[in-house]
């Protein structure tokens, strides 16, 4: 049981800073906060996401052309160029690492505001943070997994940033129902989103990019992410952008 309640853990916090943090903040700036809930933002990420850490640069960056040129060839992840799943995932990796190392020619407008905390991300995608992670994972299971298929959860843990994206960028390119006619695949992979926190609202996302609700088109998509950030904006941890409300259209 202690397995499967940490494997939840890790999934809901991690895919929490996903796209709280690196999405909606850094890709899309549907909200501000100070900049110590910045570097804290930064410091958590790491702690949920751990072996898998993601940057808010590598990430914002990536996303934000992902959006400008999807299911065209320039689309860092599109199941539309890529024969399969698996050689999406690697192909994502490649050009998330060279934009996070400077190495890919961006244009400005893509990583215009984009937040970048070198030092800390030097840290947090070093390889002894991920080997550190994942031996902690790996002994937390040696000393609760109580039966061999427990063990095959362990891949999830060591994996889980990954997984989460290719669940929206491949299977929400391909399966689901579509709200808004737009350019590209994008489709909303689930009609009650219990599963991604709101990220399946993915053809809601893709018509209006600059919002933070993700839902609120159908009376059933209901944003778990947007519910927090609202909380948030009260508590005045966050300021919402006034585009981030979304009013019911079908």
């Amino acid at each position: 049981m202690a397995v499967i309640i940490f494997i939840i853990v890790l999934w809901y916090s991690g895919l929490f800073f996903q796209t709280f943090f690196l999405h909606r903040y850094a890709a899309h700036q549907t909200f501000k906060m100070s900049k110590f809930g910045e570097k804290l933002c930064y410091v958590l990420t790491w702690v949920t996401q751990g072996s898998n850490y993601l940057s808010a640069y590598g990430y914002g960056v990536m996303h934000r052309l992902h959006h400008a040129y999807a299911d065209t060839e320039k689309d860092p992840h599109s199941p539309k160029y890529d024969a399969n799943l698996f050689a999406m995932m690697w192909r994502t990796k490649k050009i998330y690492q060279q934009i996070n190392d400077q190495k890919a020619k961006i244009e400005e407008k893509f990583t215009k505001n984009v937040p970048q905390w070198r030092g800390f991300d030097r840290f947090a995608s070093s390889w002894g943070s991920r080997i550190g992670w994942a031996v902690l994972y790996t002994v937390f299971f040696y000393f609760f997994a109580t039966a061999w298929w427990q063990w095959l959860l362990l891949p999830v843990a060591y994996m889980m940033a990954p997984i989460h994206g290719v669940i929206i960028n491949w299977f929400g390119h391909i399966y689901g129902y579509v709200n808004f006619k737009v350019s590209d695949t994008s489709k909303n992979l689930l009609r009650f989103d219990w599963l991604m926190m709101g990220e399946a609202y993915h053809n809601n996302h893709h018509k209006h990019g600059g919002r933070a609700n993700f839902g609120g088109v159908r009376w059933h998509e209901i944003d778990v992410t947007y519910c927090i950030m609202i909380l948030l904006d009260k508590m005045k941890l966050i300021k919402l952008n006034p585009v981030a409300v979304v009013k019911r259209e079908i």
